[in-house]
């Protein structure tokens, strides 16, 4: 069952060696998270979900780089492991808040394509729901990247509502109007949050958890929000 859920934004700028000069800058988000994600430390089993060019599970380890960000670290799922398979780019990011945070709990991690539609995505997290008796669930996705003229993808004046209503449901663990957000509506704000967000959604189904949002901003013109659910 679903005990509790660590939601975060995963822009590799979160790592103070990718950041370098910048990383000032996002040291209150990166707070948040590591906040966020420290308490997902009581649960039996962590599974951290994000988003990936191709799905894949990870259940015996996985190792994520961030020499594509000109970075020579690498991470590893669980913590302390052995090398496994490539971890994705949101997924690595997840690997790092964990061991910054010093969760060391049994973690898999589940990626899905930003395209996966809601049901599918709903089940999947009813089944992750069901592999411990105490589940937390490490959630990684932006909001939109459409918050200003000089975000990745220039200024769409739908997506600072977007995000507000994403924000909201997060803030009151609303799992049912993350359910409801709209699959093309968010690809058009190019918010790849949405299907991660929508895991968890199926995942809370029935566990009656209360939500606190932490941060909600747009630096750089990308939506950032992290909140606990527990």
């Amino acid at each position: 069952m679903l005990a509790a859920a660590a939601v975060c934004p995963c822009p590799p700028l979160l790592v103070p060696e990718v950041a370098a000069g910048a990383a000032g800058e996002v040291a209150g988000l990166r707070g948040a998270c590591l906040a966020a994600v420290g308490e997902l430390a009581g649960v039996d089993l962590v599974v951290v979900v994000g988003t990936g060019e191709r799905a894949g599970v990870w259940t015996e380890g996985g190792t994520g780089s961030l020499r594509r960000y000109g970075v020579a670290k690498a991470v590893r799922l669980p913590l302390g492991g052995v090398d496994g398979p490539e971890l994705s780019p949101a997924l690595t990011v997840g690997a790092w808040l964990l061991e910054e945070a010093g969760v060391r709990v049994p973690t898999h991690a589940v990626a899905v394509r930003p395209d996966t539609g809601v049901e599918r995505l709903l089940g999947l997290g009813r089944g992750l729901a069901e592999l411990a008796d105490r589940v937390g669930l490490l959630v990684l996705g932006d909001g939109s990247a459409r918050r200003s003229v000089k975000a990745p993808g220039y200024l769409d004046e739908r997506a600072e509502g977007y995000d507000r209503a994403v924000a909201l449901a997060l803030a009151g663990a609303d799992a049912a109007a993350l359910a409801g957000l709209d699959a093309e509506l968010s690809a058009e704000l190019m918010a790849e949050g949405r299907a991660p967000w929508q895991v968890l959604a199926g995942a809370a189904e029935g566990a009656a958890l209360s939500g606190e949002l932490r941060y909600e901003d747009a630096p750089y013109g990308v939506g950032y929000l992290v909140a606990s659910w527990r």
